[in-house]
């Protein structure tokens, strides 16, 4: 079979022709080399992967500590899964497609979309929401400090930006009042209440209460 070196296209004598014949039986080489599995062999392949659905599936998932389960088709979000199924309502439903903050929610400490993540994907996960920063009497340095400043309005993206900037703060607690807000770039405020926000951020920033 022929081959083509690196060094053999500057040889006298190699005309296109060749170099193009030698290219084409190395790349017929190259596609006999990787042959197709066998209809025995996918049939292994697909029963080795567990299929769910398209009816409702058992989802087993952990949300502000508590173990939650409940039955969902597998198209359906983790938002969906908490506001409807679970009735966690803190995460709320604005845009539905990942682009103004609203539902974010903590997965394994870090801050999602949960209008974007299925619910199958938090299996065996920690889920945290707006909810787990309030409760037992006591507040959350973070709501606490937007209470404080009048930092919300409607309330509709509040959550969102408490639990954004509680995972930025768990990511990184001496980040700076730059560091935090390019965190919570992916969260908007339609009621342009983000001069009280910044304030907020810089009291938590300057050490007022930034711990849980």
């Amino acid at each position: 079979m022929a081959s083509i070196r690196a060094h053999d296209l500057g040889r006298p004598g190699l005309s296109r022709r060749q170099f193009l014949k030698g290219s084409g039986a190395a790349a017929a080489a190259t596609a006999l080399v990787g042959q197709p599995m066998s209809i025995a062999d996918e049939a292994d392949a697909q029963d080795a992967v567990t299929s769910m659905g398209p009816g409702p599936v058992q989802v087993q998932l952990t949300v502000n500590g508590k173990p939650m389960q409940t039955k969902v088709e597998p198209r359906v979000t983790l938002l969906d899964a908490l506001r409807n199924h679970l009735d966690v309502t803190g995460c709320k439903r604005v845009c539905d497609r990942g682009t103004c903050g609203a539902c974010t929610v903590m997965l394994d400490g870090k801050a999602v979309y949960s209008c974007t993540t299925l619910a199958l994907e938090a299996q065996g996960r920690e889920v945290k929401t707006a909810e787990a920063l309030g409760g037992d009497g006591r507040l959350d340095a973070v709501p606490a400090a937007f209470a404080r400043f009048d930092a919300q309005q409607c309330g509709f993206c509040t959550p969102g930006f408490v639990v954004a900037l509680r995972a930025a703060l768990d990511k990184n607690p001496k980040a700076s009042q730059h560091e935090i807000e390019r965190e919570l770039c992916g969260n908007i405020c339609r009621c342009g209440t983000y001069e009280q926000m910044r304030h907020a951020v810089a009291s938590l920033c300057a050490g007022e209460g930034k711990g849980a």
